[in-house]
């Protein structure tokens, strides 16, 4: 086993609210340095000397890389790696592991709570309240939206990985049908093409990786596939669906709803038309479905063992070129 190496976490509050134990990822290092956030300019200066870099969003690239050739581990506070250049770091020796699975139980249960305000119109009802309406109606209770039941409907799931398979079981449990269709160039028998998948569902629900097959897969064509008074939940990737699109398709009543975890850029910028206030019976959460304490500590224990695992020469969770 190698001796403790020096180790610094650029982004630790994207990760920790002071409400996780980072003890013993702290103790696996020889010396341990981390910062709240880096910005871009301050990357390369923490760099230095430092053998582990812990990341969950700020970017490694080939020139950090060869500034600094004492860099021996890049650990993802995440699963997502496009923040570090995978080639470079191959080609430099550099070892770059990622955290898998952490979020399941968080990421399926925000995915179920989404589908149920849309189809219960919980936000449409609540801003009724706020607004006084119930206060002066006539009768006992308000059903001037339109309340719906998972129960029965058809749910559609793209990207039938580990998540995708847990929100199919909680949809289960609702009495929904589950259907899992192919993603582009992936056809297989028993998961059918879009064109025929999007026209059977109910509900979409997105669990796939963003890769330039994917980016822009629920656009303008396909949202005009589904049923009218279809729902979309998106708590993968932001560009998976077009935005755009998906705004025409609520303010033209061709879908019943839309909720959204995450946006193509995050933190938004305005102009994101997903931002506009009068969008229909629209939901966007701030890429928080995976943010439980349990999912974050989880996360915390895989990078300790991510760490411990090379200086022991057994890889974790290594990623590396598709």
């Amino acid at each position: 086993m190698q001796e403790g190496l020096s180790t610094v976490f650029l982004d630790r509050a994207s990760l920790d609210q002071g409400d996780l134990d980072l003890s013993g990822l702290e103790g696996t290092a020889s010396v341990f340095t981390s910062y709240p956030r880096t910005a871009a300019s301050e990357v390369s200066e923490r760099l230095q000397g430092q053998q582990v870099v812990i990341t969950n969003k700020v970017v490694i690239d080939r020139a950090l890389m060869q500034a600094n050739p004492q860099l021996k581990l890049i650990l993802i506070a995440a699963t997502g790696t496009n923040n570090v250049d995978l080639e470079a770091a191959r080609e430099q020796g550099i070892v770059v592991c990622n955290c898998q699975a952490y979020g399941t139980p968080a990421v399926a249960q925000h995915t179920l709570m989404l589908m149920l305000v849309l189809i219960t119109r919980f936000e449409s009802y609540r801003e009724a309240v706020r607004g006084g309406a119930w206060q002066r109606s006539e009768q006992f209770c308000l059903l001037d939206y339109p309340i719906g039941e998972l129960s029965g409907r058809t749910l559609g799931i793209l990207g039938y990985g580990e998540l995708g398979q847990a929100v199919a079981r909680l949809a289960e449990a609702f009495g929904m049908r589950v259907l899992v269709g192919a993603l582009p160039g992936r056809e297989r028998e028993g998961r059918p093409a879009l064109e025929h998948f999007l026209p059977a569902i109910d509900v979409l629900s997105l669990h796939c990786p963003l890769t330039e097959a994917t980016r822009d897969l629920i656009g303008a064509p396909e949202l005009a596939l589904m049923k009218p008074g279809s729902l979309v939940i998106n708590a993968g990737r932001g560009g998976l669906v077009n935005e755009a699109a998906l705004a025409a398709a609520l303010r033209s009543g061709h879908l019943g709803g839309a909720a959204c975890d995450v946006l193509t850029v995050e933190p938004p910028v305005d102009g994101n038309p997903l931002l506009d206030a009068d969008l229909p019976n629209l939901v966007i959460t701030p890429h928080s479905a995976w943010g439980s304490r349990e999912a974050r500590q989880r996360i915390v224990e895989q990078l300790r063992e991510n760490l411990l695992g090379f200086a022991d020469g057994q890889m974790l969770r290594q990623v590396g070129i598709c």
